[in-house]
């Protein structure tokens, strides 16, 4: 991902839609920190790995979430996704249609639990950038 990701950064889109999933994408994380993802675009990182029958564990999706908003700096340019998608090739089911469910479910849950997190890192470290408000002689 290091190598394409200045190219990508020039598409005319709102938004970047990358795999972090996938067992050989984990780790493309110290790639966004080292390019920045520009102030004009979202990032959409794959949360979910679409080609196994494996159900992620909520505290995992949240995790991958977490990862990611770490390397972009700001929880509100990060929006949960799958790794592409289901069922990407024609005839050829990767993961059975309870799974999907069960999987977009878990991404839903998972992406509760680093919300929850992140908003609440993000309150926190406003408050405590807010400047004093002085005190009242009453």
């Amino acid at each position: 991902m290091e190598v394409i990701l200045p190219a990508l950064y020039q598409a005319n889109v709102g938004a970047l839609g990358l795999e972090f999933a996938n067992p050989r994408r984990q780790h493309e994380s110290a790639a966004l920190r080292k390019y920045k993802l520009p102030d004009k675009l979202i990032l959409i990182p794959g949360v979910i790995d679409p080609k196994s029958n494996i159900v992620e564990h909520p505290e995992v999706v949240a995790q991958r979430i977490e990862t990611v908003v770490a390397a972009v700096g700001d929880c509100e340019r990060v929006i949960a996704g799958v790794d592409c998608g289901f069922g990407t090739f024609v005839g050829w089911e990767w993961a059975t249609e309870d799974v999907v469910w069960a999987k977009l479910a878990t991404l839903r849950v998972g992406a509760d639990i680093a919300s929850k997190r992140l908003w609440s890192m993000k309150v926190a470290g406003a408050l405590l950038r807010a400047p004093a408000t002085a005190k009242s002689n009453g």
